[in-house]
């Protein structure tokens, strides 16, 4: 396979001076190609083959027990103006970066051959795709780099071959030492640089390094949005089909959502659910002004822990298909199958996550509670037929959503683009118990967003606000949702998973102009007689529990997000003041008779 483009290859000329490979290998993206790598990762002990018959052309892999997870602690942004990375990203000099990189770096490729490979983020022909070239020394990353985006000719074929506009990418797993693990963005280089570690956003670089850190810069620059985001597309009875992105920060349901089985009722009134993606979108000004969206990535990079029949079927429908890589799940010796916690019944001949004997009463986790597995989303039962569509689809709605005990209610419509936009960025989840530190405490993710902004935050919301006053009357509608209250016991309000769909449903009916609300102090929110509850076994009183505003809840939310706001410090745009100090108005500034004020509409 040859590259045309000058600027590339001069570039993979000069990484491999410094480097210091034995062979070069552009990785062309054949089915050939890939059957002799994964044959050489078996033979190289990486990769377990897996049962043919349950899970064809399938592996099963281990990292090493240092290197599971993103490292937000050893992730930088490295703008030449420290400013420019703001509060919520580590920043770094970039040239004494380069210096550091390059001594530790100097020759890690010493008797390893160099993959070359090319990559396409977005469909092919897309004008709103990009191209990417991450050369590694880890076969590991080239097998699920095909899985996640497209790669080899068709990214070439997407670059012109006088053009500069490609996003450069060095990767090398090193020593895996988790003491020199440096995951480095350049923005206003466009290159990514991953060293000493071999897993997940940390050296696949088209996941969160490119589609979102360096994306973000550039959709910033460019007019358009990076997004943490899935899209679904939903068809009515009566045919019609809208798009709505969702942005959840993590154990919010947020691929659950994506994949979504309606109820029964729904199914037989005609209702369908499509994915186009489950966790990135790229969103452009269409031709006639609204927002379209693409998935840039390729397939499904997805936490095992917690998928079963019960809480995403489709996902274990796309998996069993087989071309999947299931990496720190345990290992049913008995099947040859991938097992995890929430899978079902457990086996009784498990190998765990770091290669041993499982005991089940040793109380440790058979697979790792971040495992995962690699998947091609056109493999997805509910895949949409527009997924790879090069224009992308309309979105019509905005969804945000946190996990939250008391404060927020089940759904909730921003007034306008602006308070949408605020409600985006002080949206929160409480910890669980599951999680380390504090339960109860809340964690602000901003759009969903906080590690994977590429430059300062106040500039990031700001970009917000701007892309609205562009889009004006054209934008999609803002809403929240919070699949997650409580009654005093502790226990759920709500169904959630498939019945989330009457939630949809509402949401579109708003955007649509044929669903009631009420006015309250937070924004526009149902009453029980304006969701659709046929079939639903959820009482009346709970139902109006779920979505009333709880006054103490609020006092303390208002107090919470001002000091989060302040925290942003002078970049925060003066427009989410003036909506906290109107939030604050509405909600304080009143007798508390009437706090939350319900007006029909």
């Amino acid at each position: 396979m040859a590259c045309n483009n000058e600027h590339v290859n001069a570039w993979i000329e000069q990484v491999a001076n410094k480097l210091q490979p034995e062979n070069i290998v552009w990785v062309d993206g054949s089915e050939q190609e890939n059957k002799k790598f994964c044959e050489q990762l078996v033979a190289e002990g990486v990769f377990t083959p897996l049962n043919p018959e349950l899970y064809p052309n399938s592996y099963w892999s281990r990292s090493n027990p240092n290197d599971v997870a993103r490292v937000e602690g050893r992730t930088y942004i490295c703008s030449r103006n420290e400013s420019d990375a703001g509060p919520t990203n580590n920043w770094h000099e970039p040239q004494e970066m380069y210096k550091k990189l390059d001594g530790l770096m100097a020759g890690a490729m010493k008797g390893r051959t160099m993959y070359v490979v090319p990559y396409l983020m977005g469909p092919d022909g897309s004008a709103y795709s990009k191209v990417g070239f991450e050369v590694t020394d880890s076969l590991y990353v080239v097998a699920n780099m095909r899985i996640m985006a497209r790669i080899g000719e068709v990214a070439l074929k997407n670059l012109k071959d006088s053009s500069t506009d490609f996003v450069k990418g060095i990767h090398s797993k090193g020593e895996l030492n988790p003491d020199h693990r440096y995951i480095c963005h350049f923005p206003e280089d466009n290159t990514i640089i991953s060293f000493n570690s071999d897993y997940g956003g940390n050296a696949l670089q088209g996941k969160k390094c490119f589609a979102l850190r360096i994306a973000s810069t550039l959709a910033k620059k460019e007019g358009w949005m990076a997004e943490h985001m899935l899209i679904l597309g939903i068809t009515n009875p009566k045919g019609e089909k809208q798009y709505v992105c969702a942005a959840f920060p993590s154990a919010c349901g947020k691929t659950n959502l994506a994949m979504l089985i309606p109820p029964q009722g729904y199914v037989n009134a005609g209702w369908k659910i499509e994915t186009v993606g489950d966790d990135i979108a790229w969103l452009n000004f269409g031709p006639d002004g609204r927002l379209y969206a693409i998935n840039p990535e390729h397939g499904f990079f997805g936490v095992a822990p917690g998928t079963s029949e019960k809480t995403n079927p489709n996902a274990l429908a796309t998996l069993k298909k087989g071309n999947t890589i299931f990496t720190n799940t345990a290992l049913d010796l008995d099947t040859m199958t991938p097992w995890w916690e929430g899978l079902g019944p457990t086996p009784s001949n498990l190998k765990d996550w770091l290669g041993n004997e499982w005991d089940p009463d040793s109380g440790d986790k058979a697979a790792h509670p971040n495992s995962r597995f690699t998947t091609p989303a056109g493999q997805c039962p509910c895949i949409s037929n527009e997924w790879e569509s090069p224009n992308g689809v309309p979105i019509s709605a905005i969804v945000f959503g946190g996990r939250r005990a008391h404060v927020a209610p089940l759904v909730y419509e921003a007034r306008d683009w602006q308070h949408g936009t605020f409600v985006g960025v002080t949206m929160a989840s409480e910890m669980t118990a599951a999680a380390a530190g504090t339960v109860g405490a809340l964690r602000r993710d901003p759009m969903a967003m906080k590690p994977f902004i590429g430059y300062h935050a106040g500039d990031y919301f700001q970009h917000w606000l701007d892309m609205g006053v562009k889009g004006g009357d054209k934008m999609p509608k803002i809403f929240h949702v919070n699949w997650f209250r409580t009654n005093e016991n502790g226990k759920f309000l709500w169904p959630g998973f498939g019945e989330n769909m009457r939630v949809l449903e509402w949401i579109l009916g708003r955007v649509n102009g044929n669903a009631g609300a009420q006015e309250t102090a937070i924004g526009y929110i149902p009453t029980p007689a304006d969701l659709n509850t046929d079939g639903l076994s959820t009482p009346e009183a709970t139902l109006a529990s779920l979505l009333t505003i709880d006054q103490s809840a609020w006092a303390d939310e208002i107090v919470s997000q001002e000091e989060y706001l302040a925290s942003i410090g002078d970049k925060l745009p003066a427009e989410l003041w003036q909506e906290h100090a109107q939030l604050k108005e509405r909600l304080l500034g009143k007798s508390s008779e009437s706090v939350g004020l319900i007006q029909n509409l």
